[in-house]
């Protein structure tokens, strides 16, 4: 094992990717969340359910897993000193792109509280696929490094 992490890169490789799975699930709910909490009324026991329930997976699973995410991914990034590596450049970039996303979402949800709905269901759905394209590439630069 070479860099400052040693023997540990494994484990925080491993934390890495838990977690990575952690902020995906909770990537592709919360939209999946949006389309349904759209479709009842405003200030309803139903509307207040569904606030309810994407705070806590925003709560939850959302912030912390992308906190941890970070962190670890720049251990692992300075361990490998990987800065200059094109691949690593570009996953990066799509890393941030996808932290920018769950920001949208968490700033949707704070739309919804407020009784807010100013996308569709057909947007949310279309929205929905963001994380699964993104990962898909992600996963293609971290593991072939082309």
């Amino acid at each position: 094992m070479t860099g400052f992490l040693g023997a540990t890169m494994l484990w925080i490789k491993a934390g890495h990717v838990i977690f990575v799975i952690f902020l995906m699930a909770g990537l592709f709910m919360m939209p999946r969340f949006f389309v349904y909490h759209q479709q009842c009324a405003v200030g309803s026991d139903e509307d207040r359910k569904w606030i309810e329930r994407e705070d806590r997976l925003r709560r939850i699973i959302l912030n912390p897993s992308l906190a941890i995410v970070w962190v670890f991914g720049l251990m692992l990034a300075f361990n490998g000193n990987y800065w200059g590596q094109g691949w690593f450049i570009a996953k990066l970039v799509l890393v941030i792109a996808l932290s920018g996303y769950h920001g949208w979402t968490i700033g949707y949800f704070k739309k919804l509280q407020k009784g807010e709905r100013p996308l569709t269901e057909k947007q949310l759905r279309l929205l929905n696929e963001v994380p699964g394209a993104a990962a898909a590439i992600i996963v293609i630069l971290a593991v072939i490094r082309p």
